[in-house]
């Protein structure tokens, strides 16, 4: 074969291939974009037992139409405290079914899809961008990436066919017969290709072109099940010790199935069952092997995935005091690639702010009616921890929001920005009570019982208020009843400030109160009645 024919087989190849993966990543991006707030939706609702995560991996992974970015996904999820390790292996497991959908769709004879696919996803890019249409248009690149894909596969298998006048290429493919050798073959171009896919439809593309038989592809294709889980690792790598358990779940999972596989394959004729199954159509065959193997090893360990948990939490030691630590906790900036899932770290980020506010807020409540020194330095260091995350997250809201979001996700980013800010003010106002505790303690300030019976009524409808709030927020609520009561509260809270203010007043005039107990009365008023506002603007984020 002349050094020319090798250089323009590499190009058409190459080429072919980079048209493969950009109708994957133009598929699943479009995918994402359009059903990306839905599928975190259905990760957290239908995770409730194994057999339905794994119908929810399977689900989400054929909508995707990529194991890898569902297990990304779910390691996102399972670093923000919204999944378990159990409800993360089902999806993992469903994950690697629903990727066998795509060799599937591309084992297809007949017709040029390709063409029929891509020339669909131009009509939709074309329509006018009314409100009307605008949700058919969001289609557009998903239905022209599945044109690409078959429009690569076909490049590939043109670009593949002179390798048949080659004898070289037949001494290599005889060399990587070797069961071991075919599956480091697939880890290596699996890893090289950084998607799994592509790597199964070079397979059948060579396959196709009668390059490689089916006993040497299946151990190919075995090797990049355990390469595709290279990108979950990695994602899973500087996050808390339950996502990088879920990380090398998909590991284990992955060599277990390779493992178990090759054995059958050396000790039974796989190859010619599968070929009985599918005769004449290689790259179907392909795809066969491919969905029998994940089916099978799901079927085999979904029962025993408890001790697939054990061994994860063996091989990933939990090093504690991962939450105390000044940072943010659930956010991880390698999952801007996956909007979806940085919105809802972010998210679970913010919530976490508001609980601290919260329970800064009760201490310095407790701490005007009883000095602790403890307390009192506790709540100081929270302070420094609520302007940490006020910044950091917003910082990292600003870079979410330069991404492309759909208009759900889009809305969240919104109600974040304006909660953050409120949930800041009450930690601020927090601090304000805490340095009036401490005023109080020091200069020995004594309240009568009626005074001290009015603060205390105050405090607990503003705790109220703000406990109703956090639970709108946390549940990403806008119910028009509990949004109502709680701007009700609020408004009793102001006329109650109003009047409170109006009998301190007299009190004063009267001389029944000193300037200083006034001072420290007024200044609690205050700041009660400033974080109940506060409560309100974050009980109502979700409404606007």
């Amino acid at each position: 074969m002349s050094f020319g024919t090798v250089l323009l087989m590499l190009i058409g190849l190459l080429g072919s291939l980079g048209i493969f993966m950009f109708g994957m990543k133009s598929l699943s991006d479009g995918l994402e974009k359009t059903a990306g707030s839905k599928l975190k939706g259905l990760l957290q609702k239908l995770t409730g037992n194994r057999f339905l995560s794994v119908l929810c991996g399977i689900a989400i992974t054929i909508l995707v139409q990529s194991s890898t970015a569902t297990t990304v996904m779910v390691v996102g999820f399972v670093n923000a405290d919204l999944l378990t390790l159990t409800q993360a292996i089902g999806v993992i497991m469903g994950a690697n079914i629903g990727t066998t959908v795509t060799p599937l769709l591309l084992s297809l004879e007949g017709l040029d899809f390709g063409m029929l696919f891509a020339f669909a996803g131009l009509i939709l890019s074309w329509l006018p961008d009314k409100k009307s249409l605008r949700r058919a248009k969001e289609f557009s690149p998903i239905v022209m990436g599945v044109g690409l894909l078959f429009v690569g596969m076909k490049g590939m298998s043109a670009a593949t066919a002179p390798l048949q006048e080659w004898d070289g290429f037949s001494v290599a493919i005889q060399s990587i017969s070797n069961p071991v050798l075919g599956v480091l073959t697939g880890i290596v171009l699996c890893i090289a290709l950084n998607s799994s896919a592509a790597c199964v439809g070079l397979l059948q593309a060579l396959a196709g072109q009668g390059l490689i038989p089916l006993s040497t592809a299946i151990f190919v294709l075995f090797g990049t099940n355990i390469g595709t889980c290279l990108t979950s690792l990695i994602a899973g790598s500087g996050t808390n010790t339950t996502a990088r358990r879920t990380s090398i779940m998909h590991l284990l999972f992955n060599t277990i199935g390779t493992i178990i596989f090759v054995i059958i394959a050396s000790l039974i004729p796989f190859a010619d069952i599968i070929l009985s199954i599918a005769p004449g159509n290689l790259k179907l065959q392909i795809a066969m092997v491919h969905i029998i193997f994940n089916l099978t090893t799901t079927l085999i360990l979904l029962p025993g995935a408890g001790l697939l948990e054990k061994l994860a939490c063996l091989l990933v030691r939990d090093k504690g005091g991962e939450s105390a630590e000044m940072r943010l906790r659930f956010f991880d900036t390698r999952f801007l690639k996956t909007p979806p899932v940085a919105v809802t770290q972010l998210y679970r980020e913010t919530v976490r702010m508001g609980e601290m506010a919260v329970e800064n807020y009760g201490n310095s409540l407790a701490l005007f009616n009883e000095w602790d020194d403890e307390t009192a330095a506790g709540i100081l260091q929270t302070e420094d921890v609520l302007d940490f995350l006020k910044h950091e997250i917003e910082a990292r809201l600003t870079d979410v929001k330069g991404l492309d979001l759909g208009e759900s996700d889009a809305k969240l980013v919104g109600a974040l920005f304006q909660a953050v800010n409120d949930m800041e003010r009450v930690g601020d106002h927090a601090v304000n009570m805490l340095e009036a505790a401490q005023t109080k303690k020091n200069e020995e300030v004594k309240f009568t019982e009626k005074v001290s019976a009015e603060l205390t009524d105050m405090g607990n409808r503003v705790t109220a208020q703000l406990e109703a709030a956090m639970t709108l927020f946390t549940a990403q609520s806008g119910d028009r009843q509990a949004v109502a009561d709680v701007e009700a509260g609020e408004e009793t809270i102001d006329n109650m400030t109003e009047a409170l203010r109006a009998h301190h007043v007299d009190r004063l005039k009267n001389k029944k109160c000193s300037a200083k107990n006034g001072m420290l009365y007024l200044d609690m008023l205050t700041n009660l009645e400033r974080i109940a506002d506060h409560a309100e603007n974050i009980a109502t984020v979700f409404t606007e």
